[in-house]
């Protein structure tokens, strides 16, 4: 889920910074995006550790707490691993991209099964047949 880049220079008493991306989907409104955090590890003064999420330079709540959706505020996302949502829209826009022809499938070789279908007119009685109860 998350891409672990290294750990980087300390900074401001960290003990420790991981760097840690990730795609979030929101559920409600369709938004994609991704984001990188620097995950700044620290010891309080009564030796009690906690971490700090840093993105863009601003410390942020965890994203895995209680994400926000950046488009509706929405809080029902899909947290996935990094490049995900890249990958969905080159994918949408690559101009080679033909949509598959609209209508029903039909299975090879099933040409002549319908020719021979197309006589039978279908009537509601035959499609409830199977529920029908036999008298007794």
């Amino acid at each position: 889920m998350s891409e672990n880049a290294g750990q980087t220079g300390l900074r401001a008493g960290a003990n420790a910074v991981v760097n840690e991306s990730y795609s979030f989907a929101c559920m409600r409104c369709g938004y994609g995006w991704e984001q990188s955090y620097e995950i700044e590890h620290h010891t309080d003064a009564a030796g009690h550790e906690f971490v700090l999420y840093v993105a863009d330079g601003i410390v942020v709540p965890s994203p895995l707490s209680k994400p926000t959706c950046q488009n509706c505020d929405g809080h029902l996302l899909r947290i996935m691993r990094p490049g995900r949502v890249e990958t969905a829209r080159n994918a949408a826009h690559r101009p080679d991209r033909v949509p598959p022809p609209a209508g029903p499938v039909e299975a090879p070789g099933a040409q002549g099964a319908r020719e021979e279908r197309d006589d039978h007119h279908w009537h509601l009685s035959d499609l409830l047949h199977p529920f029908q109860r036999k008298a007794s």
